[in-house]
């Protein structure tokens, strides 16, 4: 059976490629989607992207995929920095996740510095723009392939 993961991002990302580019580059979340998906494929990964403005969706889809995914992706964007419902999702489930983020956020706002989610995710992957998503396929491909 093919393993499933499944890349969750919060606020504002349906923004990207408008919203300031210099910190967030110029490709488009849909355009993100389409590379986690082929590089998922090169992995024998089945993958499923999803965005949304609403914490509570996020805390349920983080929720769901504990049940029905192999593997997480989350890019909680500002809930990172203040949702404790979020970590509380994350720690509620055994499934592993990697957080992402495409700024490096300890090169910006203090405020950035503190994430909800880093000290429950296996990992964190930032700075890399739209590549630190395919880091993020590759750390959660090679860790289900030990398991």
């Amino acid at each position: 059976m093919q393993k499933k993961i499944i890349v969750l991002n919060g606020p504002n990302l349906n923004l990207l490629g408008t919203r300031e580019p210099d910190t967030y580059g110029t490709t488009t979340l849909d355009e993100i989607s389409a590379l986690v998906a082929t590089h998922a494929t090169g992995h024998g990964l089945a993958s499923d992207f999803r965005q949304t403005n609403i914490e509570g969706t996020l805390v349920d889809w983080v929720q769901e995929a504990g049940k029905s995914a192999d593997g997480i992706i989350l890019n909680a964007a500002a809930y990172t920095h203040t949702s404790i419902a979020l970590h509380d999702a994350v720690s509620a489930i055994e499934t592993p996740v990697i957080e992402v983020h495409l700024s490096n956020v300890f090169a910006r706002e203090e405020y950035r510095h503190h994430s909800f989610i880093s000290d429950v995710a296996a990992g964190v992957i930032c700075g890399f723009g739209a590549t630190s998503y395919i880091l993020a396929v590759d750390a959660l491909a090679a860790m289900l392939r030990n398991n």
